[in-house]
Order: C-alpha cells, then sequence, then structure tokens
C-alpha cells in the first residue's frame, strides 16, 4: 500500500476529459505530463500483481509506465470509455511482453551454461549433449540449434514429467540446475528412474531436432 500512496490521486472524469482534449487538440505537453502522473497509481497496482514473476518491482513500474504513455498517446476520447480502461491494458501487455523477453533469455542462458564435463574434462551444456548419442560425446559434432524452438518443442514433444524432469535437469526453472539425486528426492522417484527418463527425453529432442534439420 505504501508504494501506492506515493502517487497522486487518479483524475476526475471530467479533469481527465480537460487534459485528453488539450493533447489532443494542441498537443499540450504539461497535459501529457499530468495524465502521465495521475494514472501512476494505476501502473504501480497492475505492477504489484506480477510481485511473483521474480522481476524487480521499480522495473515493472518503469516498464508499465512506457505502456501508460503508449495508451495516452493513441486513446481516443471519443470511444467512450475511461482511460484507466484502455490504459490498464496497454500496461499489462507492456509489463507481460518485458516478462517472457527476460525468461526467454535466461532460458538461452541456461540451456549454454557449463552442466558438466566430458571424458576429457572439457565443458559441456545441454545443447552439446543434445547434438550427440546418449552415452558418450562425438568430439566435434554441434547441431546448431535455435534455442527458442527447443523451448517449445519440450511442450510439444515430451510428456509432464519428462518435460519436469528436463527442466529441473538443466535449469530451465528458476530453480535453477538439479542434481539427478535432487530431482530423485522431490519428485519421489529412485535416481536411476530419473536417469531413465533423462535419456529417453533427450533422445525425443535429438530424433526432433535431426528431423528438421533434414528438412533444411
Amino acid at each position: 500500500m505504501t508504494i501506492l500512496k506515493s502517487f497522486e490521486k487518479p483524475l476526475t472524469p471530467e479533469e481527465e476529459i480537460h487534459y485528453l482534449s488539450l493533447l489532443k487538440n494542441e498537443n499540450n505537453r504539461e497535459a501529457k505530463e499530468v495524465l502521465i502522473e495521475r494514472n501512476m497509481r494505476l501502473v504501480a497496482h497492475i505492477a504489484k500483481k506480477y510481485n511473483n514473476s521474480n522481476e524487480d518491482q521499480d522495473d515493472l513500474i518503469s516498464i508499465g509506465t512506457i505502456g501508460l504513455i503508449k495508451a495516452i498517446e493513441t486513446f481516443k476520447v471519443d470511444k467512450g470509455t475511461r482511460l484507466a480502461t484502455y490504459a490498464s491494458k496497454c500496461i499489462e501487455n507492456e509489463i507481460l511482453m518485458n516478462i517472457r523477453t527476460n525468461k526467454k533469455n535466461k532460458v538461452q542462458v541456461s540451456l549454454q551454461d557449463p552442466i558438466g564435463v566430458d571424458k576429457e574434462g572439457n565443458s559441456i551444456s545441454l545443447i552439446d549433449i543434445l547434438g550427440t548419442e546418449p552415452d558418450y560425446v562425438i568430439d566435434q559434432v554441434e547441431l546448431k540449434v535455435q534455442i527458442s524452438k527447443l523451448y517449445e518443442k519440450l511442450d510439444k514433444i515430451l510428456s509432464d514429467r519428462e518435460k519436469e524432469i528436463i527442466q529441473l535437469r538443466y535449469g530451465l526453472t528458476p530453480l535453477g540446475y538439479k542434481t539427478q539425486r535432487e530431482i530423485s528426492q522431490k519428485l519421489n522417484i529412485s535416481r536411476s528412474y530419473v536417469s531413465r527418463i533423462e535419456k529417453k527425453a533427450l533422445k525425443k529432442l535429438r530424433k526432433e531436432l535431426k528431423s528438421e534439420k533434414s528438412l533444411e
């Protein structure tokens, strides 16, 4: 509540129409600033809904403000709706787009992060594993995979259990990278069963990726 109290109260319907008219008819800069300032409470309220997104609250408010400004610039008074109703969608869309972008970037980083070493002590990642046979590393072999497509395939071709294990195993969730032992304890199944499911899931992904590559 404290953060909401720090913003000015919303405009009355009459005040809103007045400032919108000034902005539309005279391109009045001060009117635009008033409309932004008096709607910041709305931005903070919407940003608060995404507290559990692991994004900084101040960053969410800044991103939401961009959506508010876009709303003010494109709002049409003659549509018969309040600015707040229209702006809410613009603010939320801007925040959601930012969260999705950040999530995608984190996934791309985690897929390339080191997850272990090969027999020669070289660092390997999930991308390296998907380009190899299940039980050993083939030297100098790399599959050029678009990571965003790979992430989509988790939903498309893996079962819920396979997807969950791959996500936990290779840091595709906010929980970060988990060992097979940690996953077995979390899911209450044996470590060997986790290993079998992991290999089966990787084999599915690898087959799908190779099939797609052959069609290019």
